[in-house]
């Protein structure tokens, strides 16, 4: 029951969605990423009331409702979940994470990194890692906020935290935790990343930083690393991009041409009619059939190398 439920909400959401101007997601984009505040981005929706629609329904459906993030029950029988330690010397000296087993390994398995967005380990990706266990990895999610204590529960206390801290150290921390998963005991040796957002941008830092450490690599929206080191890549990468999401898409073009040059093994996938955040089932910004095709190639994709 309580899964027709949550997809009822997700399809409410999403049909409130559908009647949202495009500028109402642009805004949110903004805000979600630092570029104007909440109170300049309430603000902003409120001028939409004119046209028929209420702050509820526009603030419903952009701002994130966890219940409705919830593919794979934390007591699914499937998975074991912990939050375990790693050592990340060169970062914060140690982090934490969401570790996430498939109760079927016995023995070892392939690994994959989950990586959040820019505002700490929230309930959607630790969903996402419950969804990779379902499907036979090993999936370990980091809290880059774990140096302050972890997320905190809510999206924007969360994002004031991480933007105040050292994003080389954050970086530092991922590589370490990468590392912490591939050598894990119960891992086979094959490593895996995926990441949304902010989390996008890491796994290609990752991609361009770990070398042959990293067998494969899904960056969602996601913009790449340093020029520098793009160089470095060796993991096949498989890039998923939203259409609306100018901001981001902005460094296709460059990011393709040094991909194109080292002979990268990638492939590029743009979901039409979508935005930023379109595989989030928390906003409105989630679109299920798009999400689902990408989320079809990721786990195609990790077949192939892992």
């Amino acid at each position: 029951m309580h899964h027709q439920e949550t997809t009822q909400q997700t399809q409410n959401a999403a049909t409130s969605a559908r009647a949202i101007p495009q500028e109402a997601f642009d805004w949110y984009d903004e805000y979600a990423h630092g570029l104007i505040d909440r109170r300049t981005f309430l603000a902003r929706l409120s001028t939409l009331t004119a046209v028929g629609l209420t702050m509820g329904t526009l603030t419903s459906a952009l701002l994130p409702n966890y219940a409705l993030a919830e593919q794979v029950s934390f007591n699914d029988e499937e998975i074991k979940a912990t939050y375990e330690t790693f050592p990340s010397p060169k970062g914060h000296g140690e982090g934490r994470g969401y570790l996430v087993v498939p109760t079927k390994v016995t023995d070892t398995a392939s690994v994959v990194l989950v990586v959040h967005e820019n505002r700490g380990l929230n309930p959607y990706i630790e969903d996402v890692a419950r969804r990779l266990a379902k499907a036979g990895y090993i999936a370990f999610a980091p809290d880059a906020l774990y140096p302050l204590g972890g997320y905190p529960g809510n999206d924007d206390q969360g994002r004031a935290m991480q933007s105040s801290m050292d994003r080389a150290k954050i970086e530092e921390d991922f590589i370490a935790a990468a590392m912490y998963l591939k050598n894990h005991k119960m891992s086979n040796g094959k490593l895996g990343a995926v990441g949304f957002c902010f989390g996008g941008y890491v796994v290609n830092m990752l991609a361009a930083t770990l070398g042959d450490d990293l067998d494969a690599g899904v960056p969602f929206y996601g913009t790449p690393a340093a020029a520098e080191l793009q160089k470095n890549i060796t993991a096949p990468l498989l890039l998923q991009y939203a259409e609306l999401d100018q901001r981001v898409n902005a460094s296709i073009e460059d990011y393709e041409a040094t991909l194109k040059s080292i002979d990268a093994d990638y492939t590029k996938h743009i979901y039409a009619g979508v935005n930023h955040g379109f595989h989030n089932d928390s906003t409105g910004r989630y679109n299920e059939e798009q999400a689902e095709l990408a989320w079809s190639r990721t786990l195609a994709f990790y077949q192939l190398y892992l």
